[in-house]
């Protein structure tokens, strides 16, 4: 049986994504002039795209404003790997986590060691369900 779906929030594009990696790769709360900065080096982007993309993110609960031009995620990168994870069995594999991993190691894509490693990662998860 699948576990029960989690909640998920509003999906984070790609523009946001380089908001919110800012956001988590920084102490917070992030100050605004850091995020443009920061995001005006690596993407080329003027002040307003970076604060319309704050302003998206917050409609999403994915930020939050602390207080007048500080920031601080409320979504973390765990859980934004998590359902980035669930989003990508369910619409590419059926939701069958069994078919990604086949897929991973029926195209050469996994490592013997990246294969030991899951397998550690699944004999822990058998112990926690135990």
């Amino acid at each position: 049986m699948r576990p029960k779906k989690q909640p998920e929030s509003p999906a984070i594009r790609d523009a946001e994504l380089e908001v919110m990696r800012v956001l988590w790769e920084t102490p917070p709360p992030v100050p605004l002039a850091h995020i443009r900065a920061v995001l005006a080096q690596r993407c080329g982007w003027e002040d307003s795209t970076t604060k319309t993309l704050l302003r998206r993110l917050q409609s999403k609960n994915a930020v939050r404003l602390e207080s007048r031009g500080m920031y601080a995620p409320i979504l973390t990168r765990q859980e934004f790997d998590r359902q980035s994870a669930r989003t990508l069995v369910d619409r590419l594999f059926d939701g069958s986590a069994k078919k990604l991993v086949a897929a991973l190691v029926s195209d050469g894509a996994l490592s013997r060691q990246d294969v030991a490693e899951l397998t550690a990662l699944f004999h822990e998860g058998d112990a926690d369900h135990a």
